[in-house]
């Protein structure tokens, strides 16, 4: 088979280096558990400030803390997803083939949590805290209808946050922290070789053969007939592109408490937003297509032919995390029973749209990877309890409802397949003796059903709708996840 004049551009839709997915507990790609004395009331706690956690949530909580206090704990997060997939298409408009992903997201995933904090005097106290702000782990495998979409994701993420409080008086305390965050994501995507072949073949005068009634040798011109044609004759099948990055970025985040009295007390915290370039590599492997095609008159194998097309590159995508703004209260009611609750504002508006740039590789200039996102501003409203039991154990439980940045169905992606979300926990903290204590907390935490209708607007051709230049696979992942996780914790308390 001659493909006439053809110039191979086989393409991934991308993905923000692995920004986000529905295994973050929390709302968007934020993580969603920094604290386990936190999670035991769906983190209403803000302005309890009852452990070096406070570090997190509002450092001005630390001057509160007596002497030198230590916490550590962990997180696991234990998922149950499920995609069911409604006609997943390719850009000719066919459909994917494939299956549901089976169980892509992991067992379990854990995530650590240390903070130290240090009373220096009368005025003012310091602290530390390292926790995991971001994550996400999932694989869907090479099979399933939205490959084109996304085949698998992993980000990883640390935030080490020193923080100092100062106490005005016996009612006015404020707090400032620093921040120093790295994250490190690798993404996997299948690329549609086929689609590729046979858009890049039409633009290009067609494909001539005995195709027509009869074998009669006709020219073809419709893309969708060529690709028929390829598969006909063995030839296409999917690439993999595979992604990966990593950075350090610094922002800071201030708190402030008002104490009304001894049982009655409120804050405010602002955490800022966090700009990072990671940089890395896309490295693009064609293994699995098959078949030869001819190019300026010489033939070549298809993967040859690809490879050529979509050389190894560095590559970079420019991230910023949202700000957080909370307000939180907390009042004890009686020597038995605590009230809180907490509302917190997360500028997801920031994400629109993420372009994951590929360097030129001699005379090869791959455009970017575009993934659009169009995200919206989110709230949390929560509410917890303590309620004191006897001298050994408190007993906590709270309950939060929880908004996804997605503003639509075309709008949610795979890797991203967020949605509304009620969180309902359970907590406890044991005194062993006057030094030391143990946190627990559960918490199960329900997602709306989310249903995906997403198009990549980045097509084979190398090129957007609009006519810009950009990199991707051009077909819409049609589906719907029902999700739901379980999250368990455990931290230990020291003082000193």
């Amino acid at each position: 088979m001659k493909l006439k004049h053809l110039s191979l551009s086989v393409m991934i839709m991308g993905t923000a280096l692995g920004l986000a997915s529905t295994q973050a507990a929390a709302s968007g790609y934020q993580f969603g558990s920094q604290s386990v004395s936190g999670q035991g009331t769906a983190h209403a706690n803000g302005a309890e400030a009852n452990d070096p956690s406070t570090i997190f949530t509002n450092p001005a909580g630390l001057s509160r803390l007596d002497g030198t206090q230590v916490s550590a704990g962990a997180t696991l997060v234990v998922p149950h997803s499920e995609y069911t997939d409604s006609g997943s298409k390719n850009v000719l408009g066919q459909p994917t083939g494939g299956d549901n992903g089976g169980t892509f997201a992991p067992k379990v995933v854990a995530a650590p949590t240390f903070y130290l904090s240090s009373k220096i005097n009368d005025k003012f106290t310091a602290g530390i805290g390292m926790y995991v702000p971001y994550g996400a782990k999932l694989d869907y495998g090479y099979g399933w209808a939205g490959r084109y979409g996304l085949k698998s994701i992993n980000l990883q993420s640390l935030n080490i946050n020193p923080s100092i409080a100062f106490k005005l008086d016996d009612h006015h305390s404020f707090g400032f922290g620093v921040s120093a965050q790295y994250m490190d994501a690798t993404l996997n995507q299948m690329a549609d070789a086929t689609s590729g072949l046979a858009l890049k073949a039409a633009a290009s005068g067609g494909i001539s053969g005995p195709f027509g009634p009869g074998g009669a040798n006709v020219t073809l011109t419709n893309p969708s007939q060529i690709a028929a044609v390829m598969r006909a004759g063995g030839i296409g099948g999917d690439g993999l592109a595979h992604v990966e990055g990593n950075d350090w970025g610094f922002g800071w985040n201030i708190g402030y408490m008002f104490q009304l009295d001894e049982n009655t007390r409120f804050g405010l915290a602002y955490r800022s937003s966090i700009k990072q370039t990671l940089t890395g590599s896309s490295t693009w492997t064609f293994n699995n297509v098959q078949g030869n095609v001819t190019v300026g008159g010489v033939t070549l194998p298809a993967a040859v032919a690809a490879k050529l097309a979509h050389p190894d590159a560095s590559a970079s995508v420019d991230v910023t995390t949202p700000e957080t703004a909370s307000a939180n209260f907390f009042h004890q009611l009686n020597s038995k029973v605590a009230l809180m609750g907490d509302v917190t504002w997360v500028r997801n508006s920031r994400l629109q749209q993420i372009d994951i740039k590929q360097s030129t590789v001699g005379t090869v200039a791959q455009g970017d990877l575009v993934l659009h996102q169009n995200w919206k501003d989110t709230w949390r409203v929560s509410l917890g309890t303590n309620y004191q039991l006897n001298d050994a154990w408190m007993l906590r439980g709270g309950l939060a409802w929880e908004q996804s940045p997605v503003k639509d169905d075309q709008d949610r992606h795979p890797a991203i397949p967020d949605s509304d979300r009620l969180w309902l926990s359970f907590g406890a903290n044991y005194k062993i003796n006057k030094q030391s204590s143990i946190d627990l907390a559960y918490s199960f935490i329900d997602f709306k059903n989310a249903n995906v209708n997403y198009t990549d607007g980045c097509t084979p051709a190398g090129v957007s709708p609009s006519g810009a230049s950009c990199t991707g696979n051009g077909g819409t992942v049609n589906g719907t996840y029902k999700t739901y996780l379980q999250l368990v914790g455990v931290q230990y308390n020291y003082r000193f």
